[in-house]
């Protein structure tokens, strides 16, 4: 049924697919930016805590019964850490992101947005009327402030950015931070990939900048990265929080994150907490391999490298995988332009690191 658009897209080698990779590779593709998705203390820890409880998943909803102290007691923990107001649990990032942008921009608000901002929220825009979306140039503050200054509409302005992005590895500018604060207008982050990996305490780019949370700061987190597990939270105003719980239909109407995902989460939080300065060498150290060996000056563990041709990033990870690593061949629709997307995860001994560096600079 589908047949003629499908070899459309082999064609093109931008064709995916699912693959169980050997587990003997060297991971240098996946978000485990830490590696904590292999620390067997973590996931005994989680379940020993889950262990406890007389049901051992969510069964409903949080606004039925689905809402047990595991949820609370990482909910707390979160707006601790960070210093937010509030927090609430969502089942998953895409989740958080269609939550948001669907409840916060009401009749009369309009929302700008960062044009590369992740997939799951440019959908979110599509509920929403075209007249409420403005897309600004990436990273581009300047271009934000003039097509901000010449909106009409009367009622709220939002707008959305990522901390780090995902596929150049990039960090939002602080002079958005600053012109959201200047014009009262709500400020979402999207801290998927920044979280764990960047900041004075390694909470991410409010903590990176030094900024103190304020009402109109909303930020929102995975687990799936840093965190080494499964699931979403959201970090605003007791304000904010309460309207997200009475209004975002991908909270309301879905079942409760998995307890053990959130247990886990939690155990993450407290290892990165307890282990801020260890970590934070290891992540300064891969990047100085990074900068040393392909001559890239990062600001997170996510090191795209520019291919331009879906065909060879293919055949750069082929090459790599023979040699025992694995990389992302990552093509369109994902990026504009294929790329190698290395991620210095910092589990990966130096001399590996120094190994892949050196391949991919003579591949290339």
């Amino acid at each position: 049924m589908y047949s003629k658009e499908l070899n459309t897209i082999k064609k093109s080698n931008r064709l995916r697919t699912r693959r169980i990779y050997d587990e003997n590779l060297i991971d240098l593709a996946s978000n485990d930016y830490l590696g904590l998705s292999g620390n067997k203390e973590l996931f005994e820890n989680a379940y020993k805590r889950v262990s406890k409880e007389k049901y051992t998943s969510p069964k409903a909803s949080i606004l039925v019964n689905g809402y047990s102290q595991i949820h609370k007691d990482f909910e707390d923990a979160l707006k601790i850490a960070n210093k937010f107001e509030d927090a609430i649990v969502v089942g998953s990032g895409f989740l958080a992101n269609i939550s948001m942008i669907e409840a916060l921009v009401r009749k009369g608000d309009v929302l700008f947005i960062d044009e590369e901002y992740h997939a799951s929220g440019m959908l979110a825009t599509k509920l929403l009327n075209k007249n409420q979306i403005v897309i600004f140039n990436h990273n581009d503050y300047i271009d934000l402030k003039q097509k901000f200054n010449a909106s009409e509409n009367k009622g709220r302005k939002l707008i959305a950015i990522e901390g780090v992005y995902s596929m150049e590895g990039d960090i939002a500018p602080k002079g958005i931070f600053d012109f959201a604060d200047e014009k009262n207008a709500i400020l979402i982050v999207d801290e998927a990939h920044s979280s764990g990996v960047i900041g004075e305490n390694l909470l991410g780019i409010f903590d990176y900048y030094n900024i103190t949370p304020k009402e109109n700061h909303i930020k929102m987190g995975t687990l799936g990265k840093a965190y080494g597990s499964y699931g979403a939270y959201i970090l605003a105003s007791a304000h904010i929080i309460e309207f997200l719980l009475n209004r975002a239909k991908a909270i309301i109407y879905t079942t409760a994150p998995s307890l053990f995902d959130i247990a886990l989460g939690l155990e993450s939080l407290k290892y990165i907490l307890e282990n801020t300065l260890e970590l934070k060498g290891k992540i300064a150290s891969n990047l100085q391999i990074i900068n040393d060996n392909l001559g890239i000056k990062a600001d997170s563990l996510i090191i795209p490298i520019d291919i331009s041709n879906n065909q060879k990033v293919l055949e750069i990870q082929e090459v790599l995988k023979e040699k025992g690593y694995l990389v992302g061949a990552i093509r369109q629709p994902t990026v504009k332009s294929a790329i190698i997307r290395l991620i210095a995860k910092i589990d990966i001994k130096s001399e590996d690191l120094i190994d892949v560096c050196k391949i991919l600079k003579e591949l290339k």
